[in-house]
């Protein structure tokens, strides 16, 4: 059996690097680091794929959705809300826009934000909702665009770990997450189901306006060099990154149908122990990409858990071990602990296991023959 990983890069590069080396040495022949043929290539190429009018390609995910929010215009004060389960870089932006962040609770079948909290935290002082597309799975879009029409909200998807994931609406179309909402955000991390090899992000939108604002604010404001039209920032693709997801963005499709592969499996083990709960995986649709394979352990030995697979050499992971109400940065006097009822459950309860392209059916059965062990 290979050696373990949380993700295995090599194995995936060492079956493309051919195509990533000829892109990378494409850069490095023409000397067009900033802004070079291949920026523009591969954002052509992400807009065909993703089926929406606008990607402008910027430095990272985190920077992807302050460069949203700041298109949007909002002001310091707006209320923007967004869930309370998910990595910092979500509220860190807005709170960086002195905006302010309204936290809220998250459905705990799908950890994706729900749809009762948001009717139930927007204010006169709301303008904007930030749904995040966790581990892969799309949220609740319907839903969200029918509170925001209702209210003249704005929505900007995190799509950080939901690349290439399809949302089904009620009238049957599919159309790619991140695509839905005003504007939406995602990143090119290296463990992203899309990454790079540094980092990388872009932003997406059918709204010509909004998109003509976002490249200035991506390149210090300017649309003609030295004339500054608006406040910026120095959030640009480099040209290497651009070669890189260029090469691989053909093969996000297969990169996703394996992680649902090996999901499958996963669950398919695991979800026979009562004393597990596992994510669904659909047959019929992808509105899960699995960026991560995330299962709760129901009997309060998740701890027991993590210890038992570290020293067994399997890799796993928490995401996330605490809430983002708790965290010291984005405490509030305004939260009640009784409306984090399902945040604070799944920080308790949730583990991660490997997830990425590369998985063998020898290490799958091995690491849940050890979760199996355990629980």
């Amino acid at each position: 059996m290979r050696k373990l990983q949380m993700v295995d890069l090599k194995s995936q590069y060492d079956k493309i690097k051919d195509e990533v080396n000829a892109s990378i040495q494409e850069v490095l022949d023409t000397n067009t680091y900033i802004n070079g043929p291949l920026v523009h290539q591969f954002q052509a190429d992400l807009e065909k794929y993703l089926g929406v009018k606008h990607v402008i390609p910027c430095a990272n995910g985190t920077d992807a959705l302050q460069i949203a929010m700041m298109g949007l215009g909002l002001q310091p004060g707006d209320e923007v809300i967004t869930a309370d389960f998910t990595f910092a870089a979500t509220v860190e932006v807005i709170a960086l826009l002195q905006l302010t962040p309204v936290l809220v609770d998250v459905d705990l079948h799908n950890m994706n934000i729900s749809i009762e909290a948001i009717k139930k935290a927007i204010t006169p002082k709301t303008k904007a909702i930030v749904p995040v597309h966790l581990f892969g799975r799309a949220a609740n879009m319907d839903a969200i665009m029918e509170i925001a029409n209702e209210h003249n909200l704005y929505v900007i998807e995190d799509n950080a770990q939901a690349i290439g994931a399809d949302y089904t609406n009620k009238e049957g179309k599919k159309q790619k997450v991140g695509t839905i909402g005003h504007v939406g955000a995602t990143s090119f991390f290296p463990s992203k189901n899309l990454g790079c090899y540094g980092d990388g992000g872009a932003i997406f939108t059918n709204d010509d306006a909004l998109a003509h604002t976002l490249r200035g604010i991506v390149n210090h404001g300017m649309y003609e060099r030295y004339h500054h039209d608006v406040v910026g920032v120095n959030s640009r693709l480099d040209s290497i990154q651009a070669g890189v997801l260029k090469a691989k963005l053909p093969h996000l499709d297969t990169y996703n149908k394996a992680r649902q592969k090996a999901a499958r499996k996963y669950s398919e083990i695991l979800g026979k122990n009562s004393n597990l709960w596992v994510p669904t995986i659909c047959e019929n649709c992808d509105c899960h990409v699995f960026h991560q394979y995330v299962f709760r352990v129901l009997n309060g030995k998740r701890d027991g858990l993590l210890k038992h697979l570290q020293e067994k050499g399997i890799p796993c992971a928490i995401y996330y071990p605490i809430p983002l109400h708790k965290q010291k940065a984005y405490a509030d006097a305004r939260y009640n602990e009784a409306d984090f009822a399902i945040t604070n459950q799944l920080c308790d309860e949730v583990i991660a296991l490997p997830m990425h392209t590369e998985l063998e059916d020898d290490q799958i059965k091995f690491i849940t023959d050890s979760v199996l062990e355990y629980v």
